[in-house]
């Protein structure tokens, strides 16, 4: 008994401590970004009801990175296995603020170009691959659902490294595109991979609780109709969140599974894009990303959250039973 106490003490203290420093830091921050005029950009070629969202403050991903960074340090302390997950996750936040920043603060609508997100990207990835196989007892081995546990060859493996890495990151950054979507997701997901923590005894637990607690406090204000949105900056570092989480419990190729929104998102626009250039000019979906398209087919952003969200805690409950 004493046990599950001290078990449920050290995973309630993360999320706890994470949602009062992100609850806290909204009406500070949000705010000081007004001041600043650090507002959204709304592309003209979107839906004709997200223009009214057009000066709304960006870059409140800061909000959330900064309570994860300080909850994670409070428990880092003997449990080096925080530390890959807290550098991939701030790494990726700092290069969405540099995209932010050019975009919002230097007027320059395309941001960080191409080659220098995706330098940044492969650094990054590279720094994490190179740390897991070396400096970790986890090697190459990777779980498959409904299979087991497998040792993949060190060149697949970083292969698949990098394009899981890059594949969440974007997919999370498109998933950004309603009020609280992305963060009502990948709530859901880091609830998975806390449950999966505690239940493989791993130590990433209190960053995974650092991130809903986190999450949770940012939401009050990401919601519809948000008074926030985390801009590249939090979208960025989300996704280098999950990916990170789901290397170090061995859980990459669960990805699909748990974040299949992600993956829906990113492959509704490369669908998009290649049905449009092949057919010169038709389109599959009304609008990509896809949950665009549920929006012009008449459904609310909130109908559109609440069954993104349901349809990522079912899948979370498919990933574990196919452990």
């Amino acid at each position: 008994m004493l046990l599950i106490n001290q078990s449920m003490i050290q995973l309630t203290l993360p999320v706890l401590i994470s949602f009062a420093i992100s609850i806290v830091l909204c009406p500070i921050v949000i705010p000081f970004l007004h001041k600043l005029k650090f507002g959204q950009f709304v592309r003209e070629e979107g839906p004709e009801s997200h223009l009214k969202k057009a000066g709304t403050p960006t870059m409140g991903g800061l909000i959330f990175l900064l309570s994860v960074i300080l909850t994670s340090v409070c428990f880092m302390s003997g449990n080096k296995e925080i530390i890959p997950v807290l550098f991939v996750t701030l790494g990726f936040g700092l290069i969405g603020f540099l995209d932010d920043y050019i975009k919002v603060v230097m007027k320059r609508s395309l941001g960080l170009r191409a080659w220098q997100k995706m330098l940044g990207q492969f650094v990054i990835t590279a720094l994490f691959a190179y740390y897991i196989v070396n400096y970790t007892e986890l090697g190459t081995k990777t779980l498959i659902p409904f299979y087991g546990e497998v040792t993949m060859s060190p060149v697949l493996f970083v292969i698949m490294l990098f394009f899981v890495f890059l594949g969440t990151v974007n997919g999370v950054n498109f998933t950004d595109g309603l009020d609280g979507l992305a963060s009502s997701v990948t709530i859901v997901v880091a609830t998975f991979f806390t449950v999966v923590a505690v239940g493989t005894q791993n130590g990433i637990a209190p960053i995974t609780c650092a991130v809903i607690g986190s999450l949770l406090g940012f939401l009050m204000y990401n919601v519809y109709p948000a008074k926030v949105f985390m801009g590249d900056t939090g979208s960025l570092a989300l996704g280098g969140f999950v990916a990170a989480a789901a290397y170090m419990l061995k859980m990459p190729v669960f990805i699909p599974i748990i974040g299949f929104i992600y993956l829906f998102e990113i492959i509704s626009v490369m669908m998009q894009v290649s049905y449009f250039k092949l057919t010169k000019g038709k389109r599959i979906f009304k609008m990509a990303p896809v949950h665009h398209h549920f929006e012009l087919c008449g459904w609310s952003e909130t109908r559109v959250v609440a069954v993104f969200s349901c349809v990522t805690a079912l899948l979370c409950l498919v990933g574990l039973t196919a452990m």
